[in-house]
């Protein structure tokens, strides 16, 4: 289990994050970007699991900028009030709240970055503006408005066969403009099938996604 701490960004402001230890010396450092939902019981989850594989894991609170304690549920008024909270949150931000997660876990070595759907679309954007080792985008459909911005590290994405957010026409754009990512696309899968909370949750393709994002992590991160 992890536990809540504060990170300072760049700009000195002060956010809660949720961070977890790996049992033994970390295989290198994550920073875990949030769904529109907060840092909720979901992605603390998530964060457990990546310590368990031996990253030092840290989720920011990003909407701590707009406000504090923010999670949400998956209901329409959950994703209508994380889509106000998106919109106000501007990517420079947001960044420099990426910058103060990576700084916190950069004593564990590389650093690689996980996002799911708004998160995914930030991962992109760490990729482009900070000295990450990695990054990987689950369902980042906004990515697309990011394409001139060049990543410098290597990205791997992952995609839901059914996810009307984000049809294949977008993912398209994104593989002509960035080939050199390695992209998957889940048979079946809709927007946010690795999130075991939501009624889109599907596992096995959540499993084969994990499995990927391990074997990219340890590759590029340690």
């Amino acid at each position: 289990m992890g536990q809540k701490i504060r990170l300072t960004a760049g700009d000195g402001f002060h956010l809660d994050a949720y961070r977890a230890d790996p049992a033994g010396p970390p295989r290198g450092g994550i920073v875990i970007i949030q769904e529109i939902f907060g840092v909720n019981a979901h992605i603390r989850e998530v964060v457990d699991e990546y310590a368990a594989e031996g990253y030092l894991t840290v989720a920011p609170a990003f909407f701590d900028r707009i406000k504090p304690g923010v999670e949400l549920g998956y209901d329409p008024p959950g994703i209508g009030k994380g889509r106000e909270l998106m919109t106000e949150l501007q990517p420079d931000r947001a960044l420099l709240d990426i910058q103060a997660g990576i700084a916190a876990v950069t004593s564990a070595g590389k650093v690689g970055v996980v996002g799911y759907c708004w998160g995914g679309t930030m991962a992109y954007f760490a990729a482009a503006h900070t000295n990450i080792a990695a990054a990987v985008a689950y369902y980042g459909g906004r990515i697309t408005q990011y394409l001139k911005d060049k990543p410098r590290c290597p990205i791997q994405y992952h995609f839901g066969e059914l996810d009307k957010g984000i049809p294949s026409s977008m993912i398209q754009q994104i593989q002509e403009a960035r080939p050199e990512g390695l992209f998957y696309l889940y048979k079946g899968a809709d927007h946010g099938f690795n999130c075991s909370h939501r009624s889109s949750y599907e596992p096995k393709s959540a499993a084969l996604a994990k499995e990927r994002t391990l074997k990219f992590l340890r590759e590029h991160v340690g």
